[in-house]
């Protein structure tokens, strides 16, 4: 937003009650998410009705224990379970209380265990409320948005919402004729019934349920860069068909930016890249793995609309690929987006990193110093603060090392997580590992301090 961890063992050790099983592990989503089970794939076939906003699904989810539980539970928000099947038998016992799902096998489910749930669902999808406002489904002027970060998920499928569940997707839509769904993955089929049309989608790649979307438009698909050759990257707009010259223009410098990142971050993580525009104005644009989503509003040739462009770009490694196993690290994905921002800055020959750096220094030190953006807090952890300071800790590192170090650093950091889970111990390591600094004294003040040590300069 701009703004596959190792499973747990499973070796005997400590009984776990399914009541601890089922508390929520990440103290920022209290009542979401789960560790009594891991999915390591979600199948979904929706079929939505654009004029009542009527949504009946299937979910298929393949899934093991972790540990012993008597009872499997998921966050389903607005949606009314109608049969369930666990493992091919029909289930007797389930129910739904505030936005959970709660399915009671006939007997426990020891540890290691892999199982299959077969879920039908049916309502009306609506945004969740909450401390980041609405997230979630959302009904557009004339189509619909996904965006899920970070709890949104459950408005539109049965799922284990917790960032460091990760899996891949099958997302099948059935919508009205004339609309374009577009998913995360790659597009596998498309075919055309009466006035119902049918678009499938494989995400092989895993993914953080947060960031699964569909986006439902008027859109036709234009190329803004075409296949691979000599590293490129395939590159998409969907877009509604009165915009498409806007779009093109707005878009125009991408293909450079995804260069660019690639240079500096290590290969893109994923087969391609498409940017969804939609033809409402959005506050701000939100980025889904494999995609983005636009406004109307965003792609004029300002540096304001170009940042941001540059922004969800780099969350397709920062976020994406690598995704913070608990959000009390949300600062590697936001503080290292706005890093490439001012990266992107300098390569386009806007302003400097260091003039960039020195810009959000001010700003920062002239406001309130209270938030410790390595924990900030659920409330703020979209603070604009998290991204800048997390961007000017990554600057300071960078003076420290030099360039060739710090860019060898973020690639083995890329390489070596590549589509799973990372934290900032993690992230710590890493930077002592390659560089040989202390970064534990480098980074403590920036990351765990609410006073913000001094602009970091060039020695």
């Amino acid at each position: 937003m701009s703004s596959t961890a190792p499973s747990p063992s499973t070796a005997a050790g400590p009984a776990f009650t399914s009541e601890q099983a089922a508390a929520a592990p990440d103290p920022y989503m209290p009542g979401h998410g789960t560790n009594a089970y891991r999915v390591s794939r979600y199948e979904l076939d929706l079929d939505y009705k654009l004029s009542s906003n009527r949504l009946s699904g299937r979910a298929v989810l393949h899934a093991v224990t972790q540990y012993p539980t008597a009872a499997l539970v998921l966050d389903l928000a607005g949606l009314r379970a109608t049969k369930i099947q666990l493992s091919g038998r029909r289930v007797r016992k389930f129910s739904q209380r505030a936005e959970q799902l709660v399915i009671i096998p006939d007997s426990p489910l020891p540890a290691g265990e892999d199982f299959t749930l077969d879920i039908r669902y049916e309502g009306s999808p609506a945004p969740r409320r909450g401390l980041w406002g609405e997230v979630g489904w959302e009904e557009l002027t004339d189509g619909v948005l996904v965006a899920g970060q970070p709890n949104g998920a459950a408005s539109w499928f049965p799922c284990n919402d917790h960032p460091g569940d990760k899996a891949s997707y099958r997302i099948s839509v059935t919508t009205d004729a004339n609309y374009r769904a577009v998913c995360n993955g790659a597009l596998i089929s498309h075919s055309s019934r009466a006035s119902r049309e049918t678009w499938v989608y494989e995400q092989a790649e895993p993914m953080s349920t947060y960031l699964a979307t569909v986006q439902i438009g008027r859109y036709e698909l234009l190329t803004i860069a075409g296949p691979p050759m000599e590293g490129r990257v395939p590159q998409f707009a969907a877009v509604p068909a009165t915009l498409a010259d806007t779009a093109r223009l707005g878009l125009a410098r991408q293909p450079e930016m995804m260069r660019t990142f690639t240079n500096c971050f290590g290969p893109y993580p994923f087969p391609e890249y498409t940017a969804v525009i939609t033809e409402d104005e959005l506050e701000i644009p939100l980025e889904a793995q494999t995609l983005s989503i636009f406004g109307r509003n965003h792609l004029d040739q300002a540096w304001e609309s170009q940042r941001l462009i540059a922004h969800e770009l780099a969350h397709q490694w920062f976020g994406n690929s690598l995704t913070a196993a608990s959000w009390s690290d949300i600062w590697l994905h936001e503080g290292f987006a706005c890093y490439a921002e001012w990266i992107w800055s300098e390569e386009a020959g806007v302003l400097p990193v260091a003039q960039r750096a020195a810009a959000a220094w001010r700003k920062l030190a002239s406001g309130r110093q209270d938030i410790t953006i390595g924990d900030p807090g659920p409330e703020l952890m979209f603070d604009d603060r998290v991204y800048k300071r997390g961007a000017l800790a990554l600057h300071a590192l960078r003076l420290q090392c030099g360039d060739l170090a710090f860019f060898a650093l973020l690639q083995d950091w890329t390489a070596a997580n590549r589509h799973g889970s990372v934290s900032t111990a993690g992230f710590i390591l890493a930077v002592d590992r390659t560089t040989g600094l202390d970064s534990e004294a480098l980074l403590h003040p920036w990351l765990h301090e609410t006073a913000l040590p001094p602009l970091p300069v060039r020695r």
